[in-house]
């Protein structure tokens, strides 16, 4: 899934700006951050409110990777 594609899924998850959702556009523009696997809504939103209660910050974008890219082990 092209990486627009996926940041308009994620988009619908938070409720206007957030520096959260800055940080996950500038990871997945620099392809620091990709999805390996397709994931449902509910996987993807369980994952975004996992990472919005971390602090903003490259260790939070880590923990969202690991998320991502779980592939069922």
């Amino acid at each position: 899934m092209p990486y627009r594609e996926f940041l308009d899924r994620i988009r619908r998850l938070f409720e206007g700006p957030s520096e959260h959702f800055d940080l996950i556009a500038e990871s997945l523009a620099k392809g620091r951050l990709q999805p390996i696997k397709p994931m449902s809504d509910q996987e993807l939103a369980v994952a975004i409110r996992e990472f919005r209660e971390l602090p903003a910050s490259p260790s939070a974008i880590e923990k969202l990777e690991i998320q991502l890219s779980k592939d069922g082990k």
